[in-house]
């Protein structure tokens, strides 16, 4: 299976200025094979260490710091000599023991010879009391579950997705049945690791679902494992709600619909929490597109999204013959749908902030403003072919922007500023010229 971060990991390897990589993203999208698969590629040797429930290398780290003590210990652990010139050190779930974390701002300062990289769940959030977090002595990597471009790789279409990266919309539009198709598959299958690779052997979607569950469960033990008790329940309920936020027609989330009459003060910090695990993309509004965006961000008004379109479909018991056969009752929840998944393309794209916008009345709604290295973008997205945009026409008028964007299942067409992008190609929005 590709991912395209692995193209990140060889920048880093060959940066001059190296510091320990953290890896961040949620449970269980790739982050352990990730590491592993660049170790193999790209090096010699990789020694790996796993810090869960490890307690001789919580021992190791337990007293002094010093490089070439911990080297040594880890190389009697392993039974690998660590060559710094050849060797990739993985150190998985290394949130577990956290003096292995704070032993990356040594290594930094006094061994920046050794090539190490490191993930862990929850890590910002699951530190003990006491632990430093070695601030400006790492560099970081975000992994979010595969994007459209990286599912259709998976599932054999790789010249499909080269054909996007060349932007000859005119042979997109050729073969567009094939995308749509595999879109539909996407929404459905989602982008998490482990369900992408049983759909792409076996093609079987209860079998994607059950996989689905079981991740979905996987988080909700986190809930109580990880996070503080007093805040288990409301991170529970809040996690619930999200597919309900999402099936409304203004997508901004509704304290009222956890429950009636709860406030955002009860509510923050399980919000924070969920964000933080990276199961949650909070999407701020702005109120105006200046640049920077953020310095017009409206702290108090957001939407939320989940890590992956697959796991919305299952919280929300989608069945795989209303998503692929257009059922009737899927109209009201494929708003929802296209939306949660133009979002996850957004975000795996390391290049774009991402917002949204309203006018202070309320009569006037992007669903996202995207700002590139050029231009501030905004983005209208439509689950069909209809492509009346009345938000879009008035921002346009209001703002005058460069670029505007219509992202449907309607061909590409461009008209002065206006292009209309098909939503299987919205992956290469930053490409955009005019």
């Amino acid at each position: 299976m590709y991912r395209i971060a692995i193209e990140k990991l060889y920048k880093w390897k060959e940066n001059k200025r190296r510091k320990p990589l953290i890896i961040e993203g949620a449970r269980q999208v790739g982050k352990t094979w990730l590491m592993k698969e660049f170790g193999k590629q790209a090096y010699e040797n990789t020694v790996y260490i796993n810090f869960d429930s490890n307690s001789r290398m919580a021992e190791l780290f337990a007293s002094d710091l010093d490089i070439e003590r911990l080297i040594l210990g880890l190389e009697l652990y392993t039974g690998h000599k660590i060559n710094p010139e050849n060797s990739l050190l993985i150190f998985d779930e290394v949130q577990e023991v956290p003096r292995a974390l704070t032993s990356l701002k040594y290594f930094c300062e006094n061994a920046p010879q050794y090539h190490i990289v490191c993930a862990g769940s929850l890590l910002g959030i699951a530190l003990h009391q006491g632990t430093s977090f070695p601030v400006g002595k790492v560099d970081f990597l975000k992994l979010y579950p595969l994007s459209f471009r990286e599912f259709l790789m998976a599932v054999g279409k790789d010249q499909f997705a080269e054909l996007l990266d060349k932007q000859d919309f005119q042979m997109v539009t050729s073969f567009k049945q094939t995308y749509i198709d595999a879109l539909k598959q996407y929404y459905f299958v989602g982008g998490m690791p482990e369900a992408v690779q049983a759909f792409a052997e076996n093609k079987d979607f209860n079998e994607v679902r059950e996989i689905q569950k079981r991740i979905l469960d996987a988080y909700e033990q986190d809930f109580s494992k990880h996070a503080p008790n007093e805040i288990v329940p409301k991170i529970r309920m809040l996690w619930n709600s999200i597919p309900s936020q999402l099936a409304k027609e203004n997508k901004k989330f509704i304290y009222g619909l956890i429950r009636e009459g709860a406030r955002a003060k009860e509510y923050e910090s399980a919000i924070m929490w969920l964000s933080d695990c990276g199961l949650v993309h909070k999407i701020s509004r702005i109120n105006s597109p200046g640049v920077p965006l953020k310095a017009y961000e409206d702290l108090k008004a957001f939407k939320l999204f989940l890590v992956d379109v697959g796991l919305l479909g299952c919280m929300a018991g989608l069945r795989q013959r209303t998503l692929l056969d257009g059922n009737d009752l899927f109209v009201e929840f494929k708003g929802a749908l296209t939306e949660q998944y133009v979002c996850q393309q957004l975000k795996t794209r390391d290049d774009l902030c991402v917002y949204y916008y309203t006018n202070d009345r309320g009569s006037c709604e992007i669903d996202f403003v995207v700002e590139t290295d050029e231009n501030i973008i905004p983005v209208e997205v439509k689950a069909e072919v209809n492509l009346r945009a009345k938000s879009l026409k008035t921002y346009r008028e209001k703002f005058s922007p460069q670029i505007s964007v219509r992202t449907s299942m309607a061909d590409h067409k461009q008209e002065e500023s206006l292009v209309d992008l098909p939503l299987y190609t919205i992956e290469n929005i930053s490409k955009l010229k005019l």
